[in-house]
């Protein structure tokens, strides 16, 4: 069997830590700690798959050196020859499909086991359209949401005046959101005949998209020391709350200077809550990107990378197609609006997935 070296120690690593965290749980003050006892648990089984695939590793080599051991002793029993070598044909065989898990489990990473997101959509350039271009996307996401079966959730909504979203947050949950979702960060540009346009004339505007993973209660420990928490009565079109009571929430994360506002809910307790949770994921987006910058060195492709400057995709009306510039494919531009994102999200995953083993 050719393994390559890389690969085995990595391998090896992973299913050790496997073993380790295995023994760390059996003790009575870790078991006793929910919030640690949540994380060790999420992390060993995202290595279950390795330390099994470790195992049959380590057996197919045993078979390999014994079946060669008998193949270089001397002796004239022709039968017992045969058997060692058919055995040493079928760890042939089987340690290719192996070799094959090993590398897909190997560029399998903790966040691909995500399955809360937070999702930003922004109005870019071009004005009133890129409002209602912005209205566009998260409808057409929404339609996809419902075709998964997600949960989904307003989080912060901000309209336009023409009935578009200047910028439009929405929590979502449902498995494998956050390994087909993060594809989409990045910018948005569509070409078509406004609404507003007289003459027929074929504007561009621009939307960019941000997928966060959403953190969990024990990845971001914000200390209540490190907030600033203003609260102001809510903009926007009047109601029987509206403008008169302070139920609008902005809190300033003081270390990074990050600001996050909520005012959709008549609660200030909600906003609160809805704000910190955005806060937490943008926090959690932040130190994911110093990482991958990090690793950027090693890598040719910045898929995934959640970088806004980035355009990714035009969306072109006329044509009725979508080109997705990662992929250099078209699509049918009424298929995507409608939904069905499918195909074009799992190509996109699967492209990742090629560059992370090419990377191993």
């Amino acid at each position: 069997m050719e393994f390559a070296a890389p690969i085995i120690d990595k391998l090896r690593e992973r299913a050790a830590k496997f073993d380790a965290l295995t023994e760390l749980l059996s003790q009575p003050e870790v078991a006793s700690c929910g919030k640690r006892l949540t994380t060790l648990m999420r992390e060993r089984g995202q290595l279950e798959q390795s330390h099994a695939l470790c195992q049959r590793m380590e057996d197919l080599f045993q078979r390999e050196e014994e079946a060669q051991a008998i193949l270089s002793e001397e002796t004239d029993d022709e039968d017992f020859l045969e058997l060692a070598r058919a055995d040493l044909e079928a760890v042939e065989s089987e340690a290719a499909g192996l070799y094959d898990e090993i590398k897909a489990a190997l560029v399998t990473e903790s966040d691909d086991f995500r399955n809360k997101v937070i999702m930003e959509i922004r109005a870019g350039a071009g004005g009133d359209e890129a409002t209602l271009f912005a209205a566009d996307l998260a409808r057409m996401y929404q339609r996809f949401f419902e075709t998964k079966h997600w949960k989904v959730e307003d989080l912060e909504v901000n309209p336009s005046d023409v009935g578009g979203y200047k910028e439009i947050t929405l929590g979502i949950e449902g498995e494998g959101a956050w390994r087909l979702l993060r594809h989409e960060s990045g910018g948005h540009r569509v070409q078509r005949v406004p609404s507003t346009e007289s003459q027929g004339r074929i504007h561009t505007s621009a939307a960019t998209v941000a997928v966060l993973p959403e953190a969990e209660e024990a990845e971001i420990d914000v200390r209540d020391e490190d907030l600033r928490i203003d609260t102001m009565r809510a903009g926007g079109p009047g109601g029987q709350s509206v403008n008169k009571t302070s139920s609008a929430v902005r809190i300033t994360h003081l270390p990074t200077n990050t600001v996050v506002q909520c005012q959709d809910e008549k609660s200030q307790h909600k906003n609160k809550a809805k704000a910190l949770r955005i806060l937490k994921s943008r926090l959690l987006e932040a130190e994911h990107r110093r990482l991958h910058e990090e690793r950027a060195a090693s890598r040719k492709s910045q898929v995934g990378s959640g970088d806004r400057s980035t355009r990714i995709r035009t969306y072109n009306w006329p044509q009725n197609r979508i080109s997705d510039h990662r992929l250099d494919q078209n699509h049918s531009l009424e298929q995507v609006v409608a939904g069905k994102l499918a195909p074009l999200l799992e190509a996109l995953d699967l492209r990742d997935r090629e560059e992370r083993i090419r990377n191993l």
